[in-house]
């Protein structure tokens, strides 16, 4: 008996369609990260990419528990020296809720080719339409 080895090529992606609202962020965010690298499978092999496509409607209203809207920041840097740039997470989440579901799926991914690969096939979206139906995404509870 020898040990399944994934080729790249042989990949079934499936579309998942996750809804985020009343959830707190993170959770959403490690279920988005935990089926974009393909680790619900069974052929899971950790240098294959081999997960699958995310949809993530209803950003907007997903909740960060305890003080963190208050507490927590988003902070970047332009390149220029002494710009700093950091942005409270209530600021964020009324301004644009997409790109604070990005940065913690972001966070959840490993910094290389795969993980870049992964965030390729990540769609976020405000509110509760989008624009993939035509894939016919499945719902992911669990």
């Amino acid at each position: 008996m020898s040990t399944y080895m994934p080729k790249s090529g042989e990949i079934d992606r499936k579309w998942y369609v996750l809804d985020a609202a009343g959830k707190p962020l993170g959770r959403v965010a490690a279920q988005a990260a935990a089926l974009l690298r393909g680790k619900h499978k069974p052929t899971f092999a950790p240098h294959v990419d081999c997960g699958d496509h995310v949809i993530i409607v209803n950003c907007e209203k997903a909740v960060l528990t305890g003080k963190k809207l208050e507490k927590k920041f988003y902070h970047h840097h332009t390149g220029y020296i002494g710009h700093l740039k950091s942005v409270r997470y209530d600021t964020l989440m009324a301004q644009n809720p997409t790109k604070a579901m990005e940065l913690a799926v972001k966070g959840m991914i490993p910094d290389n080719t795969l993980g870049r690969g992964a965030l390729g096939r990540l769609r976020l979206f405000a509110g509760s339409e989008h624009k993939h139906a035509a894939q016919k995404p499945e719902a992911w509870e669990r």
